[in-house]
């Protein structure tokens, strides 16, 4: 009951408007490291080319998912850099420990996103620089409404532009082992696609 309540309002902000926000793609990129030897000892979370390439449709159910995930790692998650955790500057993975950092988070979402029956090609690692300019990673989730963001930063689900981030790039839709750039994060208007 307590749950439905937080989550109403949240939901009611979710509506199609004349201009949906979705990020841009400008080209293949490099892929990040983390993301390569990751897939090198999970290469079965790291298939190519999905049957389908699909965005979520966006209904409260799934709305509630979203939030539920989301507040459910970053809650029971510990933050921890990986060179405290492992003695290395990127090291990307489960947070089986208990522990991990802003990539360990996602990789979490996405695997429980996906257990949940969203489509792994609507759900997208993505690069950005945060407020500091520093790098960080969050999880894209590719709707029909937009772009939203889930991020360890916040347990609210906001669309892409109003995280405050600069979008660097993120995996592409039909293969998540091809990266592309994305952004530029500014107005909206500036960016959003049809």
């Amino acid at each position: 009951m307590a749950l439905a309540t937080v989550l109403a309002p949240a939901w009611h902000g979710v509506r199609a408007g004349p201009q949906l926000a979705y990020l841009t793609e400008a080209g293949t990129t490099s892929v990040p490291i983390g993301w390569a030897q990751f897939c090198e000892l999970n290469a079965a979370d790291c298939q190519a080319r999905p049957a389908r390439v699909e965005n979520v449709t966006l209904s409260r159910a799934v709305w509630t998912q979203l939030v539920r995930i989301n507040a459910h790692v970053n809650a029971t998650v510990e933050p921890v850099t990986d060179i405290d955790q492992y003695g290395a500057d990127e090291v990307w993975t489960y947070p089986i420990s208990g522990r991990g950092d802003c990539e360990d988070y996602v990789l979490l979402k996405k695997q429980m996103l996906i257990r949940a029956g969203l489509p792994a090609s609507a759900l997208l690692i993505t690069v950005v620089r945060d407020r500091k300019g520093e790098g960080h990673a969050i999880l894209t989730v590719k709707t029909d409404r937009g772009d939203y963001v889930l991020d360890n930063e916040t347990d609210e689900i906001r669309l892409w532009h109003a995280t405050g981030y600069r979008f660097v790039k993120r995996q592409s839709q039909d293969d998540p082992n091809r990266w592309v750039t994305v952004g530029p994060a500014t107005a909206p208007t500036a960016v959003a696609s049809p």
